[in-house]
């Protein structure tokens, strides 16, 4: 494969990161081409891609190699599920399916612990909380701990009061300051394992901790909980606390589908959404409802680059739409329920086999919407977004006998 990149500078507004930047256009372009690869050849377009899926051993384009990744669960999952079979029930109907890769983020990470005396841990993190953070991060900690989610209490630093934190960004918050969180609550359970050998007279070795429960191994009878060793800190020395940080080499990148139905009016070239569903390798699913929104939240956001959003500009070069209320978002009436499918592949870089969730969801759905619009019409659509107007010169220009 060769790659060639141009850095193209214009005299517009700026743009910056949002949802695996980059990533959605290049998969509009290569799934459509897959797609139209898979049509001539007069295969199914999963059976077609799943001849050619990527797993682990393979190398990116960039020679690193792929570690334990669920590309052929997501797709197989995708062939599995009910709507890629469903009838259509009716004419100008098409599905289309795409898949999306993103590589994930690491980097660095700090969280400190605090034990309080009434058995709860303060949970200190500098990532800012995107779609549940603090909760999910927590939960890492306090399965660690032994402890509820309900006995965390987190909290968000500012840089004078926790460690440097990289960016917060939904590939590597949970997956990255999750990490920092568990690493903190190791120490943590050491630090208590050492006060429940105090108050037993015995030494920190003959001390097993086990669920969230200390035993005494000189004395099997002999148990504490997590909360009465806490409420006994302060008396065997003092206040317990930790701090840590992560900076994870390897990360572990995460796949994802979309197959979606729409219909197209052949005489306003409106597109409406009939039906989709998003499938996903999410690692370890830490918080499945968490999860299933950022999913749910990325592929709204796909599904709206693909039909509705974009800059306009006059011929002078001024921006025609600078307010939401110009710029076309979907909103509820626009969309049917995004239903999910979890595909629980473990990464293995990450103790709980966490995968970033937050930004793939977003790759496949342009070139989903494409491939569906291209069965429901005969018409390839190649530039976005794909609105009524774009798709009625497209539909005139097939009427024509010109190339699209």
């Amino acid at each position: 494969m060769q790659i060639d990149g141009y850095d193209v500078v214009v005299n517009k507004q700026k743009v910056t990161a949002y949802r695996a930047p980059g990533s959605p256009q290049a998969a509009f372009a290569i799934e459509s081409v897959i797609d139209e690869v898979a049509e001539k050849l007069g295969m199914d377009p999963m059976d077609f891609r799943l001849l050619n899926v990527t797993k682990e051993g393979d190398r990116l384009p960039s020679g690193v190699v792929f570690p334990r990744v669920g590309n052929i669960e997501v797709q197989e999952a995708v062939k599995r599920h009910p709507h890629y079979t469903a009838p259509l029930g009716g004419p100008n109907r098409g599905r289309g399916v795409a898949m999306g890769y993103w590589g994930n983020g690491g980097g660095n990470s700090t969280a400190a612990l605090t034990v309080n005396t009434d058995g709860t841990v303060g949970v200190v993190t500098g990532s800012v909380d995107i779609g549940g953070t603090r909760p999910s991060i927590s939960m890492q900690a306090a399965e660690v701990l032994g402890l509820a989610a309900t006995d965390m209490v987190p909290s968000v630093g500012d840089t004078d009061s926790i460690g440097y934190t990289g960016m917060t960004g939904g590939s590597r918050t949970t997956f990255s300051t999750g990490i920092a969180a568990i690493k903190a609550a190791e120490v943590i359970r050491e630090q208590m394992c050492a006060r429940a050998a105090t108050l037993w007279e015995v030494t920190p070795e003959d001390v097993k901790f086990e669920g969230g429960v200390f035993f005494n191994l000189k004395k099997p009878a002999d148990r504490l909980t997590f909360k009465q060793v806490a409420a006994k800190v302060m008396s065997t020395g003092g206040p317990v606390s930790a701090t840590s940080s992560s900076n994870p080499r390897q990360v572990g990148g995460a796949f994802a589908a979309t197959i979606v139905d729409v219909e197209v009016d052949p005489e306003t070239g409106k597109t409406t959404i009939l039906r989709c569903t998003a499938v996903q390798d999410v690692g370890q699913a830490g918080h499945p409802s968490y999860v299933e929104g950022q999913l749910q939240g990325g592929v709204v956001q796909g599904l709206g680059w693909a039909l509705n959003e974009e800059y306009f500009f006059s011929d002078e070069g001024t921006m025609m739409n600078p307010t939401f209320l110009d710029y076309r978002m979907p909103i509820s009436l626009d969309l049917p329920y995004i239903d999910t499918v979890l595909v629980e592949v473990p990464n293995p870089a990450h103790p709980f086999g966490i995968r970033g969730v937050g930004e793939v969801s977003i790759v496949p759905p342009l070139a989903a919407v494409a491939n569906a619009i291209r069965r429901a019409t005969g018409v390839r659509m190649t530039e976005l977004p794909m609105n009524p107007g774009a798709i009625m010169v497209a539909l005139e220009t097939e009427a024509n006998g010109e190339k699209a």
